[in-house]
């Protein structure tokens, strides 16, 4: 079957997400005060990271809500007991930080142009739709898409097929009319793959690692078109070029 939509993942693929996170959080300790306690803002930023990785693991296995994982996020990289109002309140304060280096890929709005004539376009995301929504609709691109599934609201996080088959059925769609774009090799593209779709891994920084077999793995969204025109799917090389 032809590919009929694109669906994206958002954080590292269409939205730099890495940027916003280093630099709102250097911003934010260093308001709150909290630099020298790490020693430097690179030991506190690998910290910070290695705590959202395993708080959001247990929110995607369904073991806590979206709002419990972020509030346990910043207990542990305060080591403080803190109520729940007291931690959504320092997370509050970091947004304002990360919030203001939020930024698109410079690819990202040519590469939704240049497919938006031929192909539907939707968001499948681990996230919470209120906080993609508001994200999309900040950077100006929520109405390139006809629908938004995050994770919190689904119930079910990627790689699990439900969670791509529920964008299949949001859009009316065979999973084989369906390309799913993001930076993932395993929990994106794999992911997709599995459940019918086909995967593309945007491996943006050139990873030497292999990609999973079955899917595409492209460099820059600017050769997302091309690829999407090309006639091979499964079992074609792992790496367009």
């Amino acid at each position: 079957m032809p590919i009929k939509a694109v669906v994206w993942d958002v954080d590292d693929t269409i939205f730099d997400y890495a940027y916003a996170d280093t630099t709102g959080m250097h911003a934010h300790l260093t308001a709150e005060g909290l630099l020298e306690r790490y020693e430097t803002a690179e030991r506190a930023l690998v910290l910070w990271k290695e705590i959202t990785e395993r708080h959001w693991a247990r929110f995607s296995a369904g073991g806590i809500e979206f709002e419990a994982q972020r509030r346990d996020r910043v207990r542990e990289f305060l080591d403080a007991v803190l109520t729940d109002q007291e931690a959504d309140a320092w997370f509050e304060r970091y947004l304002v930080h990360y919030e203001s280096a939020w930024s698109l890929f410079p690819d990202t709005v040519p590469t939704l142009d240049a497919l938006a004539g031929d192909y539907r376009q939707a968001v499948l995301s681990n996230s919470a739709l209120v906080v993609q929504e508001r994200k999309l609709s900040v950077l100006g691109v929520r109405d390139r898409f006809e629908a938004v599934l995050c994770a919190a609201e689904l119930g079910v996080s990627k790689p699990a097929a439900e969670a791509f088959l529920a964008v299949c059925t949001a859009m009316g769609l065979r999973p084989d009319e369906i390309a799913y774009v993001g930076d993932q090799p395993e929990i994106d593209a794999r992911g997709a793959r599995d459940a019918g779709l086909l995967g593309i891994w945007l491996d943006r920084n050139s990873a030497s690692q292999e990609g999973p077999s079955g899917v595409h793995r492209i460099t820059r969204l600017a050769e997302l078109p091309a690829l999407l025109r090309s006639d091979t799917r499964f079992g074609a090389p792992s790496t367009f070029g």
